[in-house]
């Protein structure tokens, strides 16, 4: 099956930077595992993890150096040979999100449902056009029960060929997904929501919990701009 071609791919050499930047900083000893340390509260001990666009790796290794059981998916070639490279330890499965499903798992005899899905380090704004929902239907249905999933992107100003996704258009998604927005927060350490970066925690719209947005004292039931 022919797939459109996503927004990251539409970058094509400019693409070449953001892992040579981030190899560059694990290698200097740079802390880098902010996205690492929030999904980590999030999971159980030996928790099972889905990292989706897992880029070189560096989430996916500090979670599976955390101790838990992580699956990484990054179809483009180059970082996933960068991942392998950086941390020979971790396997990096040739998967896309947007045909992800449990049997392709299956396939290489990984889990097939998660503690935590995590799409970070700006995953959701290079998909392909209007695959997000696609994307984010696909996550919610490899969440074990009480699972939950991990976002993160730059709501504007990004690279080039990057979406601008305002936060009200991303839980009209995700709501529209089978999908409910637990917080928002306007970075990993959890500073209150604001108009440059956004991350939130979803589970699926049939789990009970209460939502709620950083630093504001009413659930949210949409996104504040």
């Amino acid at each position: 099956m022919s797939l459109p071609p996503t927004r990251w791919e539409l970058g094509g050499p400019a693409n070449e930077g953001y892992g040579r930047k981030f190899g560059e900083l694990v290698a200097s000893g740079e802390d880098v595992d902010g996205e690492a340390r929030l999904a980590d509260t999030l999971l159980p001990r030996r928790g099972r993890v889905l990292d989706v666009g897992s880029g070189m790796g560096r989430v996916a290794a500090a979670l599976s150096a955390r101790g838990h059981d992580v699956v990484a998916v990054e179809p483009d070639p180059v970082l996933a040979e960068q991942s392998r490279r950086t941390y020979p330890d971790l396997e990096v499965l040739p998967l896309d999100a947007r045909t992800l499903a449990a049997d392709a798992l299956a396939h290489h005899g990984r889990p097939t449902s998660f503690d935590l899905a995590v799409l970070v380090g700006n995953v959701m704004v290079f998909l392909a056009e209007r695959t997000e929902r696609e994307v984010l239907r696909r996550v919610r249905d490899l969440l074990a029960p009480g699972g939950r999933v991990l976002v993160g992107f730059h709501l504007h100003g990004g690279p080039p060929t990057a979406r601008r996704y305002p936060a009200d258009e991303f839980v009209a998604d995700v709501e529209a997904s089978g999908l409910r927005v637990r917080l928002r927060a306007g970075s990993y350490e959890l500073h209150p929501p604001d108009d440059g970066y956004g991350v939130w925690v979803l589970s699926r719209d049939d789990a009970p919990h209460v939502s709620t947005t950083v630093g504001h004292p009413n659930p949210i039931g949409t996104a504040e701009g």
